[in-house]
């Protein structure tokens, strides 16, 4: 990826730079029903913002603008089972690995306890593993092995699925577990009858379905997390953005690890991004270059769709349809391709999403809109309220560099 050095930008490189201090009842618990009735903070220039409502979004673009959105779909990636000593295991799925027989049955996951579950440790998941969690959840292990019927006698044909650790990974704390089902049906529908939508950790008092949790133009799965700008469009306000001649398209990005993975190194160049699936079409790109060629403006939902589309153009030094990996880190001083705007949450402290809003509009201006939105009693996070940056507003060096080319 591209560092670019300017004088005067030291502190912006500096982890604690990005710290705030949000008091916890900002933190929504429970999105706002209808979806676009969430607060939405306007940030129109580098010193004029304005308050609104979401479904106020038609009235603060323009015709021949184009937002592109993030369609990716959750998964039921969290997990409940047990050792076969009947105590119990939390398993986080975070992405598929490559197997010879393009099965589901390989996983990066994130396992509690992970440092007792060495490689060739099993794990049973099924109906039969709720009991012993409800037994021993919260429990030492030596109390909680005292609390299951003796023998437990767990046996893998007692259980929908099975796991084996297989090896660990060092650069997430993870394992990578291989599954196995007890029976002729396919892991995919064991994971989704049995896994559940992983809610993030902050939100611990949530009213929310599931479907809550999706955007309604969610489509192809594969997210551990929901790319959560999206969460406020209503079918409703996309037709009428449509309607105004606001039009949309769309990238696929599998938010894992490299989204939500803290950024621990007090140099922030020091951060290594976890890579994540995209998938930028090439009917994307098209309608992208035919945007900027009437001089409309690029309007990203979210940050996952800056880094798809932004990291799409690293590959080439231009906008080319790409499905691979990316691991793009974007903090103040990057220089811009393809996104002008952009529609975003309130995002945690020391985040690389708060790096990455910082590169547009900068991390100082950013700063100040959050106390501002602390003091305004915007709700945060991924259930919260969202803001709206015009290109308007982003700082001098954000302007997109390198030009688009046409696909073959």
């Amino acid at each position: 990826m591209e560092k670019i050095f300017h004088h005067g930008m030291e502190s912006d490189w500096l982890l604690s730079a990005y710290d705030y201090v949000l008091p916890a009842e900002r933190i929504a618990q429970t999105p706002v029903f209808p979806r676009d009735s969430s607060r939405l903070l306007v940030v129109r220039d580098q010193q004029t913002e304005s308050h609104g409502i979401f479904r106020d979004l038609p009235d603060l673009l323009q015709a021949g603008d184009l937002l592109v959105l993030n369609n990716t779909r959750v998964i039921p990636a969290r997990l409940y089972g047990c050792k076969p000593s009947g105590l119990p295991v939390e398993v986080l799925l975070l992405e598929p690995k490559p197997t010879e027989d393009s099965s589901m049955g390989r996983w990066l996951a994130l396992v509690k306890p992970g440092r007792r579950l060495k490689p060739g440790a099993r794990i049973f998941f099924g109906p039969q593993t709720e009991g012993a969690l409800a037994r021993t959840s919260g429990k030492p292990e030596r109390e909680a092995s005292e609390d299951l019927e003796a023998p437990p006698a767990l046996s893998p044909n007692d259980f929908l699925l099975t796991a084996t650790v297989m090896e660990t990974d060092p650069p997430t704390g993870g394992r990578i577990l291989q599954f196995e089902t007890t029976s002729d049906r396919p892991i995919e529908d064991c994971l989704e009858t049995l896994g559940q939508i992983p809610l993030p950790p902050y939100i611990t008092e949530s009213q929310a379905e599931p479907e809550q949790y999706q955007t309604v133009y969610a489509h192809t799965p594969g997210a551990v997390a929901a790319p959560t700008a999206g969460l406020h469009f209503t079918p409703e306000l996309l037709q009428t953005l449509s309607d105004r001649g606001i039009e949309q398209a769309f990238v696929t990005l599998h938010v894992g690890v490299g989204t939500f993975r803290p950024v621990e190194a007090e140099e922030i160049m020091q951060h290594q991004m976890h890579a994540e699936w995209v998938d930028v079409p090439a009917q994307t790109v098209e309608k992208i270059r035919q945007t900027k060629a009437r001089g409309g403006r690029v309007i990203a939902v979210g940050t996952t769709v800056v880094r798809s589309l932004e990291g799409a153009a690293a590959m080439s030094g231009t906008l080319q349809p790409f499905c691979g990996k990316t691991n793009l880190f974007i903090y103040p001083g990057y220089q811009w391709r393809v996104v002008e705007g952009l529609i975003t949450n309130f995002h945690l402290p020391k985040s690389s999403l708060m790096m990455l809003v910082s590169a547009l509009i900068g991390r100082q201006r950013l700063l100040d809109l959050y106390q501002l939105a602390i003091a305004e009693a915007y709700r945060f996070y991924s259930f919260g309220d969202a803001m709206l940056i015009l290109p308007e507003a982003r700082v001098a060096q954000a302007q997109p560099t390198a030009s688009l080319s046409t696909p073959s």
